[in-house]
């Protein structure tokens, strides 16, 4: 029964915290959030979630893939305020596919920083670096020492 009332509480907490990031922009993450996973530890001293092994978080357009995922969140509102992604994190929207070992999803500045072989893939083309920085809001990236990979189209 505890766990029950912990999983709801959690997913109250993540679709009031999607609910107000998506008033304040269209492009920021689109909710409900619904994160599944073989084992969760809330701890509400700490104000965080913990999903580990199997981590699957999806929203209305975009699919987050991870070993774990810790989720900080606000005392009194319980909105979401920063996640960490680690572990073979993978990241799908729409024809994006972004790859990494860490992910870490900023709330308030509405942007995600990708360290760890951060890999980039549209269709064919491909781009690397040493740290992604995506601001969501902006649908722009920042990309450090990158490398891009670009498959021209042949006229048929």
């Amino acid at each position: 029964m505890l766990k029950r009332f912990l999983i709801i509480s959690l997913l109250l907490i993540f679709i009031s915290a999607t609910d107000t990031f998506s008033q304040d922009t269209n492009q920021r993450i689109k909710g409900p959030i619904v994160v599944t996973s073989e084992t969760l530890t809330a701890d509400n001293n700490a104000h965080t979630a913990l999903f580990e092994r199997n981590v699957v978080a999806k929203t209305t357009d975009m699919t987050i893939y991870a070993d774990t995922m810790l989720v900080y969140y606000r005392e009194n509102s319980g909105d979401v305020t920063k996640i960490e992604s680690t572990g073979n994190v993978r990241v799908l929207r729409n024809t994006r596919i972004i790859t990494s070992q860490k992910a870490v999803y900023y709330a308030d500045e509405d942007k995600v920083i990708f360290t760890g072989d951060p890999r980039a893939v549209d269709g064919e083309n491909v781009v690397t670096g040493t740290k992604m920085t995506y601001f969501i809001s902006d649908d722009r990236s920042f990309v450090e020492n990158s490398k891009v990979f670009l498959k021209n189209k042949k006229d048929r």
